[in-house]
């Protein structure tokens, strides 16, 4: 497995948004699209809730204004959480919530992170821009769970 880099094509992989029964495809919903995706460690976990998820939420306005068609959030979780954790934040309309359970999304961008305190298998923290597809920019946080480079007011769209 190599990691996805700018330039390359969004894997065609099955998320899911609220519940096993709604199947979102990341690469069908990119087409024709400018999408930033960001992916967190976990929901409800500090960092995540306190900064990162909040992070998007203040600048969604901005982002949106500036071409972005979609905010999309990945995480390891099932869509129950998820759908959960976005309720708990009232991201409905403002940042899709998507539910990576299997890792199978995160497992075909090699941005996974062994972390046993949260489970196991997660996503690294990080931030792309998607645009009809493509990754325009990438911003993976150094250490894999850090703060620094892969928050909303640091993309550029």
């Amino acid at each position: 497995m190599v990691q996805i880099k700018e330039g390359d094509q969004i894997p065609s992989v099955e998320l899911f948004e609220d519940s096993p029964a709604n199947k979102i495809n990341i690469a069908d919903i990119s087409k024709n699209k400018k999408i930033v995706l960001f992916a967190v460690p976990g929901a409800f976990t500090p960092g995540c809730s306190k900064t990162h998820l909040p992070s998007y939420l203040e600048k969604e306005k901005d982002l949106k204004s500036g071409g972005v068609d979609e905010i999309v959030c990945v995480s390891v979780n099932d869509p129950f959480v998820m759908s959960a954790w976005g309720n708990q934040f009232n991201t409905k309309g403002k940042i899709r919530m998507l539910a990576d359970p299997n890792a199978a999304f995160t497992k075909a961008v090699d941005l996974s992170l062994d972390l046993p305190p949260l489970g196991g298998l997660r996503s690294k923290r990080y931030s792309m821009v998607l645009e009809n597809g493509v990754v325009k920019s990438l911003n993976v946080e150094p250490d894999g769970t850090g703060l620094s480079c892969s928050l909303a007011d640091r993309i550029k769209v």
